[in-house]
């Protein structure tokens, strides 16, 4: 098996530009300006069955949460598409693609198109552009003692898709979280200016917050009775321990980490309506990710997140 952490490791020999963070970012940043690059794939991160347009949504919603861990505010993206012979197809993804840019201000600028073999799984990405403010937090800087706040829900997404996986013609709103995430930009651009460090969670809490502690050479505890699970998400799958490490695993979840000095309440910021923000851990000492509940530490599942694989050639 071929990992996404090693392929990454063989590119770090290539992105050597101090815009590339030593690629230990879900972005690149280029004085003020915030850039990030996501692809989505049939079969991976959306169904054959999925509607059009709620793939044009999420195609722009992704990238757009990458701007949100930074605390960017959309300007322009320039998008891949390939083209599969289904026009009808094709109009409608752009529908949803224009709805998702109207709806953040995003300007779509240019980009390629490629023809695809028949039968062929669609691929497609979107490079997106953000400017910062004077603050653009990092996954890297991070300190022992740092507060960990989570914006927004757990496992909704991923207990859509299996939704999905067992019944096509599903809908609700765990269905609606898998294919129309929404991006956090305001909560994120009021957390920038006082996060040590922050990212967007798409792989799985668990999983991504191991990212940012090896970044910050550091720690974390996390607080699995604090995790902020949706009502739909517990009618479901309760909210005992195993539906928490669900939840803390799942991925796609969109939501935004972030790392904040001690002394501070975000609680205190002049948050949208509705924002769902809760304190779940701290930043320690060491580079060891541990887990707790009221009766105590939790062993660590032996799949953290969700990270791509391909079998060697």
């Amino acid at each position: 098996m071929s990992s996404e952490f090693a392929f990454i490791d063989r590119l770090r020999l290539l992105a050597t530009d101090p815009a590339a963070r030593g690629l230990d970012d879900d972005v690149a940043v280029l004085g003020d300006l915030v850039l990030t690059h996501d692809m989505i794939a049939e079969g991976v991160h959306f169904l054959p069955t999925d509607p059009p347009a709620s793939v044009g949504w999420k195609l722009v919603a992704v990238n757009l949460s990458d701007l949100a861990g930074k605390g960017a505010e959309p300007l322009a993206a320039l998008m891949g598409m390939t083209l599969s012979g289904d026009s009808e197809w094709d109009d409608r993804f752009l529908a949803g693609v224009a709805a998702a840019c109207e709806t953040y201000g995003l300007s779509l600028v240019g980009g390629d198109t490629i023809a695809l073999p028949p039968e062929a799984p669609r691929v497609l990405s979107l490079t997106a552009v953000g400017r910062g403010g004077n603050a653009i937090p990092s996954r890297s800087g991070g300190a022992p003692g740092d507060a960990l706040w989570l914006a927004g829900t757990l496992g909704d997404a991923a207990l859509g898709l299996k939704t999905l996986r067992d019944d096509s013609e599903s809908e609700g709103p765990l269905v609606e979280a898998y294919r129309r995430p929404v991006p956090q930009l305001a909560v994120g651009k009021l957390l920038a200016p006082y996060a040590t460090a922050m990212m967007d969670l798409s792989d799985g809490l668990l999983l991504d917050s191991s990212r940012l502690i090896a970044a910050s050479k550091c720690g974390a505890e996390i607080d699995l009775d604090a995790l902020p699970l949706s009502r739909a998400f517990i009618a479901e799958l309760g909210s005992d321990r195993r539906a928490k490490l669900t939840a803390a695993t799942g991925g796609d979840d969109y939501a935004l980490l972030a790392a904040l000095p001690p002394d501070f309440d975000p609680l205190s910021l002049s948050l949208p309506a509705r924002t769902i923000l809760a304190r779940i851990g701290t930043l320690t000492t060491g580079e060891e990710l541990r887990l707790f509940d009221a009766a105590g530490q939790v062993p660590l599942p032996e799949q953290l997140g969700y990270e791509h694989r391909t079998q060697d050639c």
